[in-house]
């Protein structure tokens, strides 16, 4: 069996990069990097479920009056919850007897070990920031539920225990270029389509700020600008992401190698209402007790994440597809 020393080291070092990791994570994902940038990653402490308070409607009491008028003063009910599911995530480290012999000296050992954690990092990266786009069934539904679902296709669906179809303000916007503009997306018309998508979405101050599109959507816009002045976002260029503006929104494209955007999707997000939600104890940690195989001489450590993704307003997102 692997010596305790090697567990003290493995555990140690994954530790120390926890934070690492969790950063690299947001950094790796516009939408994740803008949601830790505004505070709205948000870390729960317990419970069977994530709690996502809304607020669905309008104090009902208000109204004019005139002197000695009676005033309405009934109790309004203008808040809600939302339930979301707690989604866990693990990648895992392993090392053999065999391995510890043949990389003996601390040196050696830990040059093994920052190159196997550094693979796992990657791993879990990459895997979260595709999770970001799902729609909650990759892993036979064991997966964060991303924006097909939050801000879905068809602006329906149950998120969070509450059914789109019985309750309308809970209904994301959806243009589709084809059924809604009457042609597919173009240079010549992708930027009407994405006015109509931003007039529904705006409310006194509150609007999409931030706007994730594929290759060919991003495309589309960027070619569409080429005539004119182009603008650029300093604050998404800083942080490593290729971006114009639309509006005050700043659009970002989420494709090239690996990436997980939809094709011919562009989703206008307003990240006031979006929220990640790690577990405050299970954020990129190692789990505890190290697994030792009982037929094997080998031992596994696992970097660990439980939580979810969430909203609080759904008819502040929309998205424009194909």
């Amino acid at each position: 069996m692997p010596s305790p020393n090697l567990s003290e080291i493995v555990t140690t070092t994954m530790y120390n990069r926890s934070r690492k990791l969790a950063d690299n994570v947001s950094n790796n994902n516009a939408l994740l990097q803008r949601l830790e940038r505004k505070g709205k990653r948000k870390p729960f402490t317990g419970g069977r479920q994530i709690m996502q308070e809304l607020e669905y409607g309008e104090n009902s009491t208000f109204g004019w009056y005139s002197g000695y008028d009676p005033l309405n003063i009934s109790p309004s009910d203008v808040f809600t919850a939302a339930l979301f599911d707690i989604k866990q995530a693990s990648v895992a480290v392993s090392i053999s007897g065999l391995e510890e012999l043949q990389n003996n000296g601390d040196a050696a050992m830990i040059d093994l070990l920052e190159s196997r954690i550094a693979n796992a990092e990657r791993t879990m990266r990459n895997q979260m920031a595709a999770a970001v786009y799902g729609d909650g069934t990759a892993g036979a539904g064991k997966s964060i539920g991303g924006l097909q679902l939050l801000v879905s296709d068809t602006g329906l669906g149950t998120v969070g225990g509450i059914n789109a179809s019985t309750w309308n303000f809970w209904r994301n916007v959806v243009f589709g270029a084809v059924a809604d503009g009457g042609a597919a997306a173009s240079t010549a018309n992708i930027i009407s389509y994405m006015d109509r998508v931003w007039l529904q979405l705006v409310r006194g101050t509150d609007k999409p700020d931030l706007i994730v599109a594929d290759n060919n959507y991003y495309r589309l816009y960027m070619e569409a600008l080429q005539p004119q002045q182009r603008f650029t976002s300093s604050d998404m260029a800083q942080a490593g992401f290729e971006s114009l503006k639309f509006m005050s929104a700043d659009v970002v494209f989420d494709g090239g190698i690996g990436g997980a955007a939809p094709a011919n999707h562009m989703y206008f997000l307003n990240t006031d209402y979006i929220y990640m939600r790690p577990h405050s104890q299970r954020e990129y940690v190692p789990l505890s007790p190290d697994r030792f195989s009982t037929n094997q001489d080998a031992m596994v450590k696992l970097i660990g994440w439980a939580g979810n993704m969430t909203t609080s307003g759904r008819k502040f997102q929309g998205v424009l597809k194909g």
